[in-house]
């Protein structure tokens, strides 16, 4: 693969694990972790929750301009740039029409709630804080309301490596661009 690849799913799908291996098997790419860009906003933060204020939207998308333009920067350059980030939603379709670089392969991780709910449980960090975004919630901001588009797999009974596996294999299907 190379150009760019978007990978994309809920709060512990399995992204950075995932988006990590294939950048290290290639012989020359980069990991843009979108989150960084958020994180890099020190004062006047508004995160992105449903119900999210004008503000906190214009962040997040935001976000997703610098992330896009950061994996266009390194794919000019002669890097692959595999982008993890959680874009749902009609967001994806404006994520896609954001990255300038062809080819565009599109990622999306959709193990199911019970797997995602155990998979939080069992990590340092916390996504989820049943206040703002729940599993379930954000489960069904990715199968109802996010197109269809890319690479769609269940990797509820996968491995990182079997998911990464299966990338590879279906690399046709995930190109969108």
């Amino acid at each position: 693969m190379n150009g760019v690849v978007l990978v994309t799913g809920v709060m512990a799908a399995g992204k950075s694990t995932v988006a990590q291996a294939p950048a290290e098997r290639l012989p020359r790419a980069a990991h843009v972790r979108g989150d960084v860009f958020r994180r890099m906003i020190v004062s006047g933060r508004e995160e992105y929750t449903p119900g999210a204020s004008d503000e906190a939207l214009s962040q997040l998308r935001l976000r997703y301009r610098l992330s896009a333009a950061t994996a266009d920067a390194y794919a000019g350059a002669g890097f692959t740039a595999v982008v993890q980030d959680v874009v749902l939603g009609e967001e994806l379709t404006g994520y896609v029409r954001l990255v300038r670089t062809r080819p565009l392969y599109v990622v999306v991780l959709a193990p199911d709630a019970e797997t995602v709910a155990a998979r939080e449980a069992a990590r340092a960090k916390t996504g989820y804080d049943g206040a703002a975004w729940t599993v379930p919630a954000l489960d069904e901001a990715l199968r109802a309301a996010t197109p269809p588009i890319g690479l769609w797999l269940d990797t509820s009974g996968q491995t990182p490596t079997e998911t990464v596996e299966a990338i590879l294999a279906g690399r046709e299907r995930a190109r969108v661009l």
